[in-house]
């Protein structure tokens, strides 16, 4: 699969402080990449660095084949961003706003289209001082989307979102990534970039920690058991009594590598005395899998 976005190397400081670390990734045609991290990890740098937006103290970008710096933004032409906070005019209309980034070749049908995906007709003509939180982080996905860009870039989009817009703001991404445009999104709400997502970019202290398909990441975790008990503080100390293997120490979850373990730990807790109230196979999520990545890293350092 033709790689769309290629970063290599990327280095960045602010005065003193070294905020990116020869940062590598790609992302393929068509791909969702989610980008994810801490606070101060480097994800808006990272993303700003991209567009062009600030220079880079070392490495390469390229988009379809061609450089971008900040003072080369050829490549930047079929790229639609949000970063941070939508850019508003308080006195122009939504669809003012919309005039103003899309291309003239078929502007009206791309705006209505776009209007139409994020449900966004009954208040786009208003001007949009009037507009709540969520109307215009709307309007600044809606911008991104309009000219049909082959790269959009959205840095925590589904914040001030209400449950609906964040579904359909998922199926726009879905049906776009499978007409081929490549999405690199940063979310803090990892239980729906999870479901969004194709590959994921795990950020730390401006270091790419994991590259993986979404998939790879939560499978990695193998399945665990999470078994509620009557009085979990003493099961805990009767499974590290038999031997049996916990996944961490905030609830009784045991890993699974085969179906002898499972029975183990429920023969250790049965003649220990402690009634079992429920037992539940879960997979590891991303957000326990980026915990734990995170983790490992502090580890390493």
């Amino acid at each position: 699969m033709e790689n769309l976005l290629k970063v290599s190397g990327l280095n960045k400081s602010f005065g003193r402080k070294q905020v990116l670390h020869g940062v590598d990734f790609t992302v393929a045609s068509g791909r969702v990449v989610g980008l994810v991290g801490p606070n101060g990890a480097g994800k808006s740098t990272i993303m700003k660095a991209i567009l062009g937006l600030i220079p880079a103290d070392a490495g390469q970008i390229a988009i379809a084949g061609v450089a971008v710096a900040i003072t080369s933004h050829q490549a930047l032409k079929h790229v639609g961003a949000l970063i941070e906070y939508p850019g508003i005019y308080p006195f122009l209309t939504g669809r003012q706003h919309l005039q103003l980034f899309a291309a003239k070749r078929q502007r009206q049908t791309h705006i209505d289209e776009v209007v139409t995906d994020l449900g966004m007709g009954d208040y786009i003509d208003k001007s949009a001082k009037s507009y709540s939180l969520g109307m215009k982080q709307k309007l600044g996905i809606a911008q991104a989307l309009v000219d049909h860009p082959q790269l959009v870039i959205l840095d925590e989009p589904m914040n001030g979102l209400d449950p609906q817009a964040v579904k359909e703001l998922r199926e726009i991404i879905r049906r776009q990534a499978q007409a081929g445009v490549s999405f690199l999104i940063s979310s803090h709400i990892l239980s729906e970039l999870e479901k969004v997502a194709d590959d994921v970019l795990i950020l730390d202290h401006g270091h790419i920690v994991q590259q993986s398909t979404m998939a790879a990441l939560i499978n990695s975790g193998g399945v665990v058991y999470v078994i509620k008990t009557t009085d979990d503080s003493a099961a805990k100390q009767a499974l590290a009594a038999a031997h049996v293997p916990l996944a961490d120490t905030t609830a009784v979850r045991v890993p699974i590598t085969d179906s002898v373990v499972l029975n183990q730990a429920l023969m250790a807790l049965v003649k220990a005395g402690i009634a079992v109230q429920d037992v539940t196979k879960a997979q590891h999520d991303l957000e326990r899998s980026f915990l734990d990545m995170i983790a490992k890293d502090k580890e390493a350092r």
